[in-house]
């Protein structure tokens, strides 16, 4: 029995060592032009000592941000602020973006070989990091729902950022994913009133299958402690800052790029003493950035998505394949309910 376990693992380990040195041409999508993009191949050399080589199974848009990139509508001030961790390319065109894959390591180290990871990596079907770059999934979260991982990040620090706590009347304007997230991870806190309104009422199916309440943006209930705003319309925000309570606390979680927006600060907004603030995931909140890292943030992030409810929002798929010809009704929305998420072939 040795002897013959012994030889699985030469063989195990052979194997591994031909698929280091192996060059692989991989795809990725590029963004070329305001509204088209489009998959370019590049070659992956071998495997270095410290790195890993991901198969790529699935990947998620951040509908909002990559609207913004797709159009060209990054702020140049912003150019290297806004740097995805592994991009390519440099704004506005042509570049390679995107920060939520998931994927299984298929060379580099033993001990991650064969185990599902997530990356902050740009959409493309196999690619190559260094593996303090790769976030083991936790045992129980499907590779699909882990696509997630960078939107609850986003949740998780709003959250931080507002001091959301026991039994705050919490209110969410925008049903994307970070909103649902932002309102899954409200909902975990014990004694909260929590709500989430959306001018698409088809959204209320998902609140549905996520236990929440959902509101018609005519109809959202007033007086909340804390709302969250994640719309990214002019409109959003005025109803968010209208739904807060005395002293309450409007966190503006959405981004314009270069677009102006109008918010009406008049009427009741000093005289209810109303705070507004900038919620924006580059950094760790300040009142947890002593003693939480990014990678600390991150494996957090990974950790929350224990909940089967979640699939709900990563239920739409779509081939790789597709994604440059079909990319403007994804990312303007014209398809209706959320982005879907990427799947990859060598699934």
């Amino acid at each position: 029995m040795t002897d013959r376990r012994n030889s699985d693992e030469a063989a195990i380990a052979m194997s591994q060592r031909r698929s280091q040195g192996q060059i692989v041409v991989a795809r990725a999508l590029w963004y070329v032009k305001p509204g088209h993009a489009e998959l370019r191949t590049e070659r992956l050399g071998p495997v270095q000592p410290g790195a890993a080589r991901v198969a790529t199974h699935y990947s998620g848009f951040s509908r909002g941000t990559e609207r913004i990139v797709a159009n060209g509508d990054v702020p140049q001030r912003e150019w290297q602020r806004m740097r995805a961790p592994m991009q390519a390319g440099e704004f506005s065109f042509p570049v390679k973006y995107g920060y939520s894959a998931t994927g299984i390591v298929t060379a580099g180290p033993d001990a991650l070989i064969g185990r599902h990871v997530f990356a902050l990596h740009p959409h493309q079907d196999h690619f190559q990091v260094a593996t303090d770059m790769l976030h083991p999934i936790p045992d129980g979260i499907p590779i699909k729902r882990a696509t997630l991982a960078a939107n609850m990040e986003t949740a998780l620090n709003a959250h931080w950022d507002a001091a959301t706590g026991l039994g705050d009347k919490v209110l969410v304007v925008g049903a994307g994913a970070v909103g649902f997230l932002v309102a899954h991870l409200a909902k975990r806190i014990a004694g909260t009133q929590v709500a989430i309104t959306d001018t698409d009422s088809a959204k209320a199916a998902i609140a549905g299958r996520l236990g929440l309440k959902f509101f018609a943006s005519t109809e959202a209930p007033k007086d909340n402690a804390i709302v969250f705003h994640t719309s990214a319309t002019a409109a959003g925000l005025d109803t968010a800052i209208e739904a807060c309570a005395f002293e309450g606390r409007v966190v503006e979680m959405s981004w314009y790029g270069a677009s102006p927006v109008s918010v009406h600060l008049g009427a009741a907004f000093h005289s209810r003493r109303l705070t507004l603030v900038s919620s924006q995931v580059g950094h760790v909140a300040p009142r947890r950035r002593a003693g939480t890292t990014h990678k600390d943030r991150l494996t957090m992030a990974l950790s929350l998505l224990d909940d089967p409810a979640l699939d709900a929002l990563v239920s739409d798929e779509i081939a790789f394949d597709d994604v440059a010809a079909r990319l403007p009704q994804i990312l303007n929305g014209s398809t209706g309910g959320l982005a879907p998420v990427i799947r990859y072939t060598q699934i």
